[in-house]
């Protein structure tokens, strides 16, 4: 799959089946459009190809709004997207100026004399251009007009509850991982560097690795306990994940600390990748270290039940 981040290198040789949008999550509505894409570019030996922006909209045009995070890095979006089999994917940069384009202009523009759509393929209630005006009504006249085909992909339903990214934003959020995965069609993820910790793990006897999170728009699911699997130079194991205030101890900070399953290396430094699998319980605050002792021995059983260790 090609990476283009500018509209002036963009080339391609076949009939370009365009969709367009930020595609935060990838989840099973996106997935939809994007295997449309796909089938209808191999049909006519075309290429599948997707206009995304980087940063999101909201962290440009609401710039001291904190509140937004992101269920995909970009490098996580294009990752997933290469194994849908996209031929290219275009990362325009999202400015102030983009954001004022009206959308006849955006259209003829981008669309047509940049990328020179051949079919260009959009999800429910799709909208585009300054202040979001531009509709399917004026798609459908803007196709007329500039001689390109256009097609809308119905709402995508799960369990009788649209997807979207706000959704799935909202189940992590809550750490309801399990709807969040339903909705991605896979397991959320995340990645991280093993930093220095407290090291209290290793004398409760789990011994955990500390992670900081690069990127600092990637959304955290809701503190507590989860069973996770765990990737570290292409080995996968199990685990169990405490996010959260540790407040068992009173000088402790907020921190990602997951205990590794059969593990026992010096990895810090290293990139872990966490996969969430399903929540054990709340955070919760113990009277003494045996008592919290007690629970990790409960909550190890439990992951490996969940995790068929």
């Amino acid at each position: 799959m090609k990476v283009t981040n500018s509209l002036v290198d963009f080339k391609a040789d076949k009939p370009v089946i365009l969709t367009q949008g930020t595609f935060d999550g990838v989840h099973l509505g996106h997935q939809k459009i994007l295997r449309t894409i796909i089938q209808r570019a191999r049909d006519i030996d075309g290429e599948a190809v997707l206009l995304t922006f980087y940063p999101h909209p909201r962290l440009v045009l609401y710039p001291d709004d904190n509140e937004l995070k992101l269920i995909t890095t970009l490098e996580e979006r294009i990752s997933i997207l290469e194994d849908m089999g996209l031929d290219q994917v275009v990362v325009l940069p999202f400015t102030k100026e983009l954001a004022r384009m009206m959308p006849m202009e955006y259209v003829r523009s981008i669309l047509v004399e940049h990328l020179k759509t051949h079919t260009f393929i959009i999800g429910y209630d799709h909208r585009f251009g300054k202040n979001r005006e531009g509709s399917i009504q004026d798609l459908k006249q803007f196709a007329e007009r500039f001689a390109f085909n256009l097609e809308e992909i119905p709402q995508q339903d799960i369990l009788d509850s649209a997807v979207s990214s706000s959704k799935v934003r909202r189940a992590l959020l809550r750490g309801d991982v399990s709807l969040a995965n339903l909705y991605l069609g896979r397991m959320f993820s995340l990645a991280g560097t093993v930093v220095h910790g407290h090291a209290r793990g290793h004398d409760l006897g789990y011994p955990t690795a500390n992670l900081h999170v690069d990127d600092p728009f990637k959304l955290i699911p809701a503190n507590g306990v989860y069973a996770v699997r765990v990737s570290h130079k292409g080995m996968t194991y199990g685990g169990m994940l405490n996010i959260g205030d540790n407040p068992t101890f009173e000088d402790s900070a907020w921190s990602i600390e997951v205990n590794i399953f059969d593990f026992n290396e010096e990895i810090y430094g290293d990139q872990l990748r966490l996969y969430f699998v399903s929540r054990l319980r709340d955070e919760l605050k113990f009277a003494n270290t045996d008592e919290l002792k007690a629970r990790l021995a409960k909550d190890e059983i439990a992951a490996r039940a969940l995790l068929s260790l």
